[in-house]
């Protein structure tokens, strides 16, 4: 028994460690993001918000907004017709994935086969799916999934044989349908608002500081200091019942 209280008594003498620094301000190891964030400049129009500290270059950027993005040699206007209030919520998707240094608690490894490493469930603000679905109900694609699945014709994607072109609501019937499906589960839906500071915001206004920051440090984190002293309090009366 006397092991077990030294053991306790020296859980309590620790201080609380906010882990998960390695996964703050990182960029995923991943073409073509850079290295490690840093500041630039002349980030291209949906990106801007990240010119203080971005995982992308400024010419990403700029690919990022081509009519036939040279990122993915893939086109959103695939099915002939995406509203401008639509595309403009798929190049903000992009420019948050490409160019986010918040996103590290949500990086995962892939096969080296492909890029090595993606983002899974980042979960986005209820707002954001919510306005990103209802901009884009009247456009048009022709799959749920975009990650892949695409027949090739002439060194570009083009949708497969019996995939008809429809209004997104026949793909993605609710707003969670297309945040979590259209990049194989890239984002999340979550059901915290802005405020909550417990979601992230693929886009935001420069002036107001970027509200990702307090959010990746929160799912970087491991439990809160208080709720591991809750369980320590829990095992000494364990302890005490024992002895």
């Amino acid at each position: 028994m006397g092991c077990w209280w030294q053991l306790l008594l020296g859980l309590w003498a620790v201080p609380p460690v906010w882990a998960g620094r390695e996964l703050l301000n990182i960029c995923m190891n991943a073409k073509p993001h850079k290295p490690q964030p840093s500041p630039e400049a002349k980030l291209y129009e949906e990106c801007i918000p990240w010119k203080d500290s971005a995982c992308c270059t400024a010419n990403t950027s700029w690919e990022a907004h081509l009519d036939v993005s040279l990122l993915y040699n893939f086109s959103l206007v695939h099915c002939g017709l995406m509203m401008p209030g639509c595309q403009k919520h798929f190049l903000q998707a992009i420019c948050f994935y490409e160019c986010s240094p918040n996103l590290g608690p949500w990086i995962q490894r892939l096969d080296p086969s492909g890029r090595a490493e993606r983002i899974l469930d980042a979960p986005l603000c209820r707002e954001d799916c919510e306005q990103w679905w209802a901009d884009c109900r009247t456009s048009y694609t022709c799959k749920s999934n975009w990650h892949g699945g695409w027949t090739w014709s002439r060194g570009k994607p083009r949708c497969p044989a019996r995939a008809l072109c429809h209004p997104f609501l026949h793909y993605f019937p609710t707003p969670a349908d297309l945040c979590e499906k259209i990049w194989s589960n890239s984002f999340k839906a979550s059901p915290e608002h802005r405020t909550s500071g417990r979601c992230l915001q693929k886009w935001f206004k420069p002036a107001g500081g970027n509200p990702n920051v307090a959010v990746a440090r929160l799912f970087a984190s491991p439990a809160p200091f208080w709720e591991l002293s809750d369980m320590l309090l829990a095992f000494s009366l364990f302890l005490l019942l024992l002895s």
